[in-house]
This record gives structure tokens, sequence and C-alpha cells, in this order.
């Protein structure tokens, strides 16, 4: 290994003590290749299998804690019991070779699917129209009922309970991406009245539901993360000034990480205070050294990653469509090889990237961006 990106393999201790192997992270990628019930297909475990083989820790695809939160075809459930045998597989496959294996914790809310929901039922904080993964024409989303939002506390905390008894190393909670718990903190999607219309109320009532759970059914190295994004463009949207008080506040909480959702490592707060200043750093800043900070965002060299942990103090750095691309993206920079990583999209190639069928397709198509060799 070249000396410069020993610092990409020391270790990492979570608040719960668990140490990761490396600072790599598996991100919780959109595969959409699960059965149409939602239970684990085998190309998934061969997909997945590989791509976890290296890192530190590794976040399986967003996985719908109820039937009403469904937002991707081909999205993995957590929400049955009868999830659970499928998840046992997933979760040994990503444990293979040694990474800690987290179920990422979902629900859609506006963004869920009415074709793939009971009755097309789809439920968000106040009542909206938007068009969601895939679509064109705007979908409508009613206003969920307060025990409806008691109902779904409950079901994060049951999806819990599955991946604990499934054999997973933990749950990452998805406050992000547009999804039920960041429409809840958003004042954007958040327009309510009653006691819900407190922002913060609803996510951490998750936080705590899970924990609960982790005290009941599991032992204190099970982990618990929460995913956020730090700022919207929707007006009036979360702002960097309610994403600092959102992380001065879980921060305080028995978790283990915090994981920020944006599209480039060095993205910038759009407006307001800390206008022009790099969302990472400032986070880091924030969370104070409570526990790690998991960064993402356009990392396909070895050396955006060594810049993403150097420049913004990040502990953690998750691998997107870098890895996507070359699932020996990190056993590349071990043998100082790193130079051979595929860091591109080539359509012509025979192993088609080891991806499934359905993903490999939408990169085809350009549905994510993304360096390609035939541009």
């Amino acid at each position: 290994m070249n000396n410069k990106y020993k610092k990409l393999f020391e270790t990492v201790t979570l608040p719960n003590g668990v140490s990761l192997r490396n600072r790599f992270v598996l991100a919780p990628l959109t595969h959409t290749s699960s059965n149409d019930d939602g239970t684990i297909s085998d190309v998934e475990i061969s997909y997945i299998e590989k791509r976890a083989k290296d890192v530190g820790l590794a976040i399986n695809a967003a996985s719908n804690v109820n039937d009403i939160g469904k937002a991707f075809p081909g999205q993995p459930s957590v929400a049955h019991d009868s999830d659970i045998e499928g998840l046992k597989r997933l979760a040994t496959a990503m444990k293979k070779n040694g990474a800690k294996a987290l179920v990422q914790i979902h629900h859609g809310g506006a963004q869920a699917l009415p074709e793939l929901t009971p009755n097309g039922d789809v439920v968000a904080p106040s009542p909206v129209s938007m068009k969601s993964f895939g679509q064109q024409q705007e979908h409508h989303a009613r206003e969920i009922t307060t025990e409806e939002i008691e109902q779904t506390i409950k079901d994060f905390g049951e999806a819990t309970r599955r991946a604990i008894e499934a054999g997973f190393d933990g749950v990452e909670i998805h406050g992000a991406n547009h999804y039920l718990i960041h429409q809840f903190f958003s004042p954007y999607y958040n327009r309510r009245e009653d006691e819900w219309g407190d922002h913060l109320k609803f996510p951490l009532a998750v936080i705590d539901e899970v924990l609960k759970v982790k005290e009941t059914y599991a032992n204190k190295d099970f982990i618990v993360g929460y995913r956020l994004s730090p700022e919207e463009a929707e007006s009036p949207g979360i702002s960097m000034e309610h994403t600092e008080k959102l992380i001065k506040t879980i921060t305080k909480k028995a978790i283990d990480y915090v994981h920020i959702s944006i599209m480039d490592i060095h993205s910038q707060t759009r407006e307001g205070k800390y206008e022009g200043e790099e969302r990472l750093k400032l986070i880091h800043q924030w969370v104070d050294g409570r526990m790690p900070v998991i960064g993402i965002g356009s990392v396909f060299t070895a050396d955006d990653a060594l810049d993403a942990v150097e420049s913004t103090g990040i502990e953690l750095v998750a691998l997107g469509r870098g890895i996507l691309l070359d699932y020996n993206f990190i056993h590349k920079i071990e043998e100082g090889k790193e130079e051979e990583i595929i860091s591109y999209f080539d359509p012509n190639r025979e192993d088609k990237h080891a991806l499934p069928p359905n993903l490999w397709e939408q990169f085809n198509k350009g549905f994510y961006p993304l360096p390609r060799k035939d541009k």
C-alpha cells in the first residue's frame, strides 16, 4: 500500500465500543433488485457480498418498515416477520468477510409509490403532491393521522427487532433524502398544527423507539446510526441552522454515528448564517467528537477518499457510485493498485460492473449522474 493512504485503513471505534476495521462504509444504495414482495433475492445477495467484502461498515439498501412506506420497485422489506429468513441470508453475506452489517430502516412518506402501496394510499406529515422515483406524473399524499404516526413509530421499532433476529450488527435510521422522517423535520413538508408540527418530535420519537428495542432485544454492541440531509432547496425548507439544532439534539442520544447525505463531499451551504461554508466541516464541528461522522459524495478515486477524511475531519467515508463501478475499490488501494480503480461507467464492459441487471440498466440510461466512458 502507498503510505499516503494508511489513514484510510485506521480503525474507528464507535461510542458503544464496537471497532470498525477501516474508515470505509458501503453506502445504502438503491438497487431495485429485491423480489417483488420485498424478500431478498439471489442476485441481491451476490451483489451485496462483493460490495461489503472490504469495508468496515456495510449498510443495506433502504428497507421499508411497513407496506405503505414502500418507495422503490425491488425495495427490500423489513416490515414482516416473514422477511426474516431472507434477511438472515443477507446479513450472513454482508458479514462474511469481516464488515459490520446494518439495515437502513426507511419509510418513503410522500415519496412512496402508489402502485406499490396497499390501495395506492400514500401518507405524509401534511398533504402534498409530488413526483418520486421514476415517475412522470405527480401523485398525491394525504395527511397521516395521529394513530398512524404512533403505529409508524412502532413499525420502526419492529423493523429493528427483525434486524436483530436476522443477525445484523445494527440499523441506520433513514432521516434523509425527503423521506418520511426528513419530511417531519422539514418546514416545507410538515405544516401541521398539532403536537406533531414540532419538527423534532417525530425524528426523536423514532430514535427513542429504536433504542428501546435495542435495549430489550440486543446487547450494547448493536449499532444505531442516523442519516440526515443537511439542507433542502424547498422554501421554507431545512436550513443549516435547523440542522445545527438537529445535530446538537440527536448526538445527545445513545446513537453511534451520524451519516450526512450530500452529493459532493465539499458541498457548501446554500444560504443563511453559514452561507458558503462547507456542510461537512460545520457538522463535524457541531458533533464535537461525540461520535463519528460519515460523509459521502462523489468519491470515485483513492485521492477523493483521502481528501474527504483529511480536509473535512470526518471519521468515515461512504462509497456509493464509486464502489458500484468497482467492487474492488478498497482492495486495489490496499494492494497499491489505486491507479487501476474503475472510476467511470462503461456500458460495453462484458461483466457489466458486476451490477444487478436492474441497476445496470438504470446506470446505462443515465438515471444517476456519474462519469461515463462513452461521454
